[in-house]
């Protein structure tokens, strides 16, 4: 390849005017690079981006499966008893509560709390509480860092899922993925760094939650499917044979590397490896899909082959949900074990503004089993240590009823930002411990509110990487998964 002076062929005019801020770069990198803030790329790694790469410091995490469960799932009816709530249900809330909140469809004159019909079961030594709908991840609770006291800005869903996703409640930031495989790499030469499945309905923000955003799109969240070629178009068209497309692909890689050549655009070098990748995914995705190989004890434990009964719910996505979200799960360790960075499992709906005792119902019953076999799974193959596996929202449920206009009855609960719970467990979380204490009814946090930013700098942290020093250079300005904010959380970590 040219060197950057032999491209540019400067004048000496051209190189009085740019000179200054190229040698200026070259020792603030160098500086940079002394301070260890930033790592220095080896030359032959220029062409992978996704080469693996040192982290700032030793950490326990080398992988994260983030369940996202889409819609926000009730911390009072799962996560969090409030006997007090179920004690004033039907009664109102001091004005002094509700008159500077804001909800998406509750009409807060009228509201009324809504307690809530679940029962409670402490677990593990640690005494952890989980509801009844959730027994099988209720006996992993030695194992899971529980954190009650999350909060968020934003009350819709699409800025919500953006901000625990990226950041901020705004389009165009990378994800936590793509911060994850920028700054460290991935281990997998076969597969994508960063994979998403999906199931159930579908999350409101889309493609927007796993995006590279103004990062080269070989960060971005590549989304498998359920049935069929995990990636559309995978396989060869008919009576293309291996030898001619491995021809063609030469062709096109010698002329986006004389592209590149010509604008050192990185985003080029992101299509070269695309088409590599994508080359090398035809023989590993296929195998990756193919559960032939697991033991019927296994497939039995995750579920693959479960039927969603005499459940009936429409939010969660209906028949055929419960088999491809414990499909789901199981895949996600096996790309664990690929070497895969991050797995985002997304599955909607959550959004229970009505009909929270049967639709939670499906939805919990749903994931505790696959859920369970997973962190189970993943301890019993050594795995668990270094595998870092999130449930969480955009946010969670309010205490109050929902009582939009024209509902007849409180069936439901409306979104509530400003305190909910999360669990983690794994990768350098510390399991068996409770963060955090909401008020009396779920109502606002009285002890230890943490937000998604520190949520996110505490992910960082486990994987080795200073968030404050993992940042991107767009538009002039450096960026952070953290944005301004975030702290790291050290009671979460081990």
């Amino acid at each position: 390849m040219k060197s950057l002076e032999e491209q540019i062929e400067q004048s000496r005019r051209e190189f009085l005017a740019t000179a200054a801020g190229g040698i200026g770069g070259l020792a603030l990198g160098a500086m940079m690079i002394q301070d260890g803030k930033v790592q220095a790329a080896p030359m032959e790694e220029a062409g992978n981006p996704l080469a693996a790469k040192t982290s700032h410091f030793g950490g326990k995490a080398k992988a994260c499966i983030f369940i996202f469960m889409a819609g926000a799932p009730s911390q009072v009816d799962l996560f969090d008893p409030k006997p007090k709530l179920n004690e004033m249900h039907g009664q109102k809330l001091p004005d002094s509560m509700t008159k500077d909140m804001r909800f998406a469809f509750i009409q807060k004159d009228e509201a009324t709390l809504l307690g809530s019909n679940r029962t409670f079961k402490k677990y593990g030594e640690c005494g952890m509480d989980f509801s009844d709908l959730l027994p099988r991840i209720g006996s992993c609770a030695d194992d899971i860092c529980m954190i009650r006291t999350m909060h968020s800005e934003a009350f819709n869903h699409h800025p919500g899922q953006l901000m625990m996703n990226t950041g901020v409640p705004t389009f165009g930031r990378p994800s936590i993925g793509s911060w994850l495989n920028y700054g460290l790499g991935s281990e997998s030469e076969n597969l994508p760094g960063y994979v998403v499945l999906t199931s159930g309905r579908g999350a409101s923000a889309g493609v927007s939650n796993w995006t590279s955003g103004f990062m080269p799109s070989t960060y971005e969240g590549v989304l498998f499917r359920s049935q069929g070629d995990p990636v559309l178009h995978l396989a060869n068209p008919e009576g293309l044979p291996h030898e001619c497309q491995r021809l063609g692909l030469d062709t096109i890689r010698d002329l986006n590397q004389k592209h590149y050549e010509a604008t050192l655009d990185p985003e080029v070098l992101a299509r070269i490896g695309s088409y590599e990748l994508a080359y090398r995914m035809q023989s590993a995705a296929p195998d990756l899909i193919d559960l032939s190989g697991e033991s019927k004890a296994t497939l039995d434990a995750y579920g693959v082959d479960r039927t969603e009964g005499e459940i009936k719910a429409t939010r969660g996505g209906g028949a055929g949900t419960f088999a491809s979200f414990s499909r789901n799960c199981l895949l996600a360790r096996r790309m664990v074990e690929r070497g895969v960075r991050f797995i985002n499992i997304y599955h909607a709906s959550w959004d229970h503004h009505s009909e929270i005792d049967t639709e939670l119902t499906f939805n919990a019953t749903m994931a505790d089993q696959p859920i369970a076999t997973l962190l189970k799974d993943l301890k019993q193959r050594g795995l668990l240590d270094s595998t870092m596996v999130v449930w969480g929202a955009e946010f969670g449920r309010t205490p109050l009823g929902e009582n939009r206009v024209g509902n007849t009855a409180n069936t439901g609960r409306d979104h509530h930002p400003m305190a909910y719970t999360m669990l983690a467990a794994g990768g350098g979380f510390k399991g068996g411990q409770i963060i955090g204490k909401t008020d009396d009814i779920g109502w606002g946090i009285e002890e230890d509110p943490i937000h998604i930013n520190d949520f996110h700098a505490t992910m960082l942290h486990a994987f080795g990487l200073n968030h404050l020093d993992l940042t991107y250079t767009y538009s002039g300005r450096d960026f952070r998964l953290t944005d301004v904010a975030g702290k790291v959380v050290e009671k979460m970590l081990v």
